[in-house]
């Protein structure tokens, strides 16, 4: 996964203080890599220290450099740092790019960008911009609502009540974040964040009513663009023998994140949205150290063997 670096320009550029000075040829070039480097070391000649396809940061050390270097000098030595695999090079503190930067860059289809921003505020400002952009992401069907201050991914086969569990959660006074389709995108190496497809969202789809808006419908406050990922609430058939005390603690993998994950059973009859609401409630319970099925089965195993210590009394 990857941006351009024209899209770096064009559509982080004005918060990045960022204008073009030469080498268009290389805006097509790919940032493969979040994390920015200053090649000071690159450019004194070991450029074991380069990683590709990342966006190079010359601040005033590393232009002060190439102004002690003769001309030949400093333009192999940006040649060199060009040819390794550059994304492209940008030049903070408003300062005016060189030419023996320019040249050797423009050569070698590497775009050259100048940005008024300090080099710190700039890295800081373009890291963070990019992290969003390259995050791994997929999409799921299914539902992902704020429900107690937590975001809920709701999932189940095709069918099974998901929006209509949603929707009732929604009229209970809880805010809606995707229905049908959810993008997924992971933040950083635990956190995962949800949002709707950019033409579905507010909007729900019901057997029977169609599609609905429920952001007119139930006002601004029911919707939300979008929702870290706190637990997931897989709703399934009615089984055999499900877990009745709760003990075991499942997981979902997602993105290679491991969620809380609830496994409601469907039946008629059954409130969706108040069970959802108790899993939500129970979950941060948990967070908070209170384990309500674990307590209550020390208590039967107490009480079990406190029985047992009498009978074995009584029996001498």
């Amino acid at each position: 996964m990857s941006v351009r670096v024209r899209e770096l320009l064009d559509v982080a550029g004005p918060a990045l203080g960022l204008r073009l000075v030469s080498g268009a040829r290389g805006l097509d070039r790919p940032i493969a890599l979040p994390r920015l480097q200053q090649p000071g070391l690159a450019l004194a000649g070991y450029l074991p220290q380069l990683h590709p396809d990342r966006v190079q940061v010359l601040g005033n050390s590393e232009i002060s450099y190439l102004g002690t270097l003769d001309a030949a000098r400093a333009r192999a030595a940006v040649a060199a740092v060009a040819g390794a695999g550059a994304a492209c090079f940008v030049v903070t503190n408003g300062t005016e790019p060189p030419a023996v930067l320019c040249e050797p860059a423009d050569a070698t289809d590497v775009a050259v960008l100048g940005s008024r921003l300090r080099t710190g505020e700039f890295i800081r400002a373009a890291t963070a911009w990019l992290e969003e952009q390259l995050a791994p992401e997929t999409q799921l069907h299914g539902d992902l609502v704020e429900l107690s201050g937590l975001g809920v991914l709701i999932l189940g086969k095709s069918g099974i009540g998901k929006s209509e569990a949603a929707l009732d959660l929604v009229s209970r006074g809880h805010r809606l974040v995707a229905d049908d389709v959810v993008h997924v995108c992971r933040i950083s190496p635990t956190v995962l964040r949800g949002r709707a497809a950019r033409l579905l969202e507010h909007h729900m789809e019901i057997r029977g009513l169609g599609v609905i808006d429920v952001e007119a419908l139930f006002g601004t406050l029911a919707t939300v663009d979008e929702r870290q990922i706190d637990l997931v609430v897989e709703l399934i058939e009615w089984p055999g023998g499900a877990d009745r005390l709760g003990i075991v603690e499942g997981t979902y993998a997602l993105l290679e994140v491991d969620l809380p994950l609830v496994q409601i059973p469907v039946r008629p009859g059954r409130s969706m949205a108040m069970l959802m609401e108790t899993a939500a409630r129970n979950h941060l319970l948990r967070r908070r150290g209170r384990h309500s099925a674990l307590a209550f089965a020390e208590r039967i195993d107490d009480e079990i063997a406190r029985r047992g210590r009498r009978s074995a009394g009584d029996a001498s």
